[in-house]
């Protein structure tokens, strides 16, 4: 799996059943559905740090890009070290690999997509852009929204999502997995403005 279109999908979360409903594990649940989509099941990388499976995002007979789709088995602050480990396994550029993560500064139900940037706090970005070493990747943005009240973003981030966004969460992980497909067949423009709304 070398050639040069093969894109690094990355789903950045905290492994474990403890952390499994959390919001900052949306970007595990949207790995999930795209290996749904690709009919297959994560296997364990030979490097111990991640779960990945290889394929195709594509209706049948279309054409499309070989994926790879990954989490990492460390926990979000460590992400950069598997998420390099894999690029350089499959001889993946910084600027094929979408990185899926939850967002504070976006309202629950929206998506943002964009290429490069900073972390903005975000401690699996902060880790990808260190063991990367740059920032310039694709990044699917999953709002969460901000804390009520007081509450510290730590904190909210690895709580569970309330009884009312559960019951919207399903949408929201579609659609940020459609995006991903997007940003691969259609390039980021077309991406942007499908789902930066």
């Amino acid at each position: 799996m070398n050639d040069a279109d093969v894109w690094l999908i990355v789903g950045l979360g905290n492994p474990g059943p403890a952390y499994a409903g959390t919001r900052h594990n949306i970007g595990y649940l949207v790995v999930d559905e795209l290996v749904r989509r690709m009919g297959g099941s994560l296997k364990a990388h030979k490097s111990g740090r991640a779960e990945v499976l290889e394929g195709r995002l594509a209706p049948p007979g279309a054409p499309a890009p070989k994926v790879v789709l990954g989490r990492a088995r460390t926990y979000m602050n460590e992400s950069g070290g598997p998420v390099s480990t894999l690029a350089k396994f499959y001889s993946v550029d910084p600027a094929h690999i979408i990185a899926i993560h939850d967002e504070l500064d976006i309202d629950f139900g929206t998506l943002r997509t964009k290429f490069g940037g900073g972390d903005n706090g975000h401690n699996g970005l902060k880790s990808m852009r260190a063991s990367l070493g740059t920032g310039d990747f694709y990044r699917v943005r999953a709002g969460v929204g901000r804390p009520p009240g007081r509450q510290d973003p730590a904190d909210f981030v690895l709580g569970n999502y309330s009884t009312v966004e559960r019951k919207e969460l399903p949408f929201q992980i579609d659609s940020a997995a459609d995006a991903v497909e997007c940003l691969i067949e259609k390039g980021l423009e077309e991406t942007q403005q499908r789902f930066n709304r």
